[in-house]
């Protein structure tokens, strides 16, 4: 069985509703799913999964969360070549630059994108977890 990790960081848990909506979608799919908050997780890590979705919300000028999510993400860079990824988050302000920027840093690092990233405005609605949840499935 395929092994995915889902890892993300909220402040407000727009993006843990997201993750969460995510994690049930990729185990539907047949993944062995682990869930992380980035805290939890490191570059160390990345080889031990086929497929990973990160979630960030945009943060200030629209980037990465730079405390905790930012210093995780950038050691798990070096793994990121040839491997399966999605990424997800919401915004309240912008116009979602920061997830653009975001995808082209992996896709830079080699990272093969298992669906185009998912954004939500503030908190994620039906539709918006629907789509949480097709793109876990993505990662099979």
């Amino acid at each position: 069985m395929a092994k995915a990790a889902i890892v993300y960081w909220s402040g407000s848990g727009n993006t843990r509703a997201m993750a969460d909506a995510v994690r049930k979608g990729a185990a539907d799919a047949g993944l062995e799913v682990d869930f992380f908050a980035c805290a939890q997780f490191d570059g160390a890590m990345m080889p031990n999964y086929d497929a990973i979705a990160f979630g960030c919300p945009a943060m200030g000028a629209e980037q990465l969360e730079e405390s905790e999510f930012e210093p995780m993400f950038a050691a798990c860079e070096a793994g990121l070549a040839g491997k399966k990824i999605a990424l997800f988050g919401s915004f309240g302000w912008g116009d979602g630059e920061w997830m653009r920027a975001w995808a082209s840093r992996c896709l830079g690092d080699g990272a093969v994108l298992a669906c185009e990233p998912l954004t939500c405005n503030d908190a994620p609605d039906d539709a918006a977890l629907a789509a949480c949840a097709a793109l876990g499935g993505s990662l099979a």
